[in-house]
């Protein structure tokens, strides 16, 4: 962070304050940068017309501060700031909508749920949030601030996590205090790899809006053991994601890390998101599901 000292002109301290704002990004919680490829295919629920992803968007959960959940009876109530009112211009898209999510999540057993592992560090951190399903605006013009109590889960334990800097491995599995028995196990690739053409499509919170399909994507790179890389429009927020074969809904892998999410736009003075081509910029980074190898063991056995 830049000092501005009583010694600088005013010239100065205007150059200076311009700069700080014009390289300020935006980010929530322990989530990591991601980005807008080619054209921004991230759709709510109602835009969202293929019925295999709307039936997968179904198991997908959003990672929710205690401190933005209240609950009366069968209603819980969630809130957060929107998106414009944290510094992003009234012109992006969902720039009404409400954040209020850190991660992302998707369910893999009837108490069992995947994120990231840089999402989830600790039993406190499993304790500080709740996994909420059903975060979504299913109706155009409605908000997400209700969800059914039903909808709303605790974190009981974590049972595998890594967050290997050399590796790059990045994952958490998760138990939740309870089964979920109103929404169906996804189901998860066992062994091998996914193929280099395959389409793909990612499901989740991008910067902790509620629950976007973000589908057209493909894989750029698909060398690393540890992950692949691809073009899915991705934020903070998107971290944990699942990341599906568009076609078939199986679980390819965890969202995890990506390129800047916001730019600062001097002729609106605000933030936009940042736009790449298809082949442009670092790309989306996916922890595969088959690293998690405490899950496997877990399916494997209940064959």
């Amino acid at each position: 962070m830049a000092i501005i000292t009583k010694g600088m002109t005013m010239q100065v301290k205007v150059l200076i304050a311009l700069f700080i704002t014009a390289t300020m990004t935006v980010s929530i919680g322990a989530s990591e940068n991601k980005v807008i490829y080619g054209e921004d295919d991230r759709l709510d629920l109602y835009e969202t017309t293929d019925s295999l992803h709307l039936d997968l968007a179904r198991s997908t959960a959003a990672m929710i501060n205690n401190s933005k959940i209240s609950t009366t009876g069968d209603v819980t109530i969630i809130s957060g700031s929107t998106l414009s009112s944290r510094g992003i211009c009234k012109t992006a898209k969902f720039a009404k909508q409400m954040t209020a999510a850190n991660c992302s999540g998707f369910l893999v057993g009837e108490d069992l749920l995947v994120t990231a592992g840089h999402c989830i560090r600790t039993q406190s951190d499993c304790d500080s949030s709740r996994w909420v399903f059903d975060f979504a605006v299913e109706v155009n013009g409605e908000s997400a601030s209700k969800v059914p109590t039903s909808s709303v889960y605790k974190c009981k334990s974590i049972i595998s996590r890594d967050l290997n800097r050399g590796s790059k491995n990045d994952f958490a599995l998760l138990r939740l205090e309870k089964k979920v028995t109103d929404r169906p196990v996804l189901k998860v690739r066992t062994e091998g790899k996914v193929s280099d053409n395959t389409a793909i499509v990612v499901i989740g919170h991008p910067t902790g809006l509620p629950t976007k399909v973000a589908a057209g994507a493909n894989i750029r790179t698909n060398t690393n053991s540890i992950y692949f890389n691809a073009n899915l429009d991705t934020f903070g927020g998107n971290s944990g994601s699942a990341v599906f074969d568009a076609n078939t809904g199986t679980v390819e892998g965890i969202l995890v890390r990506g390129e800047t999410d916001y730019i600062y736009d001097n002729a609106q003075g605000c933030r936009v998101p940042k736009q790449c081509t298809n082949s442009e910029c670092r790309g989306e980074d996916v922890t595969r599901i088959t690293n998690i190898k405490k899950l496997m063991e877990i399916l494997t056995n209940a064959k």
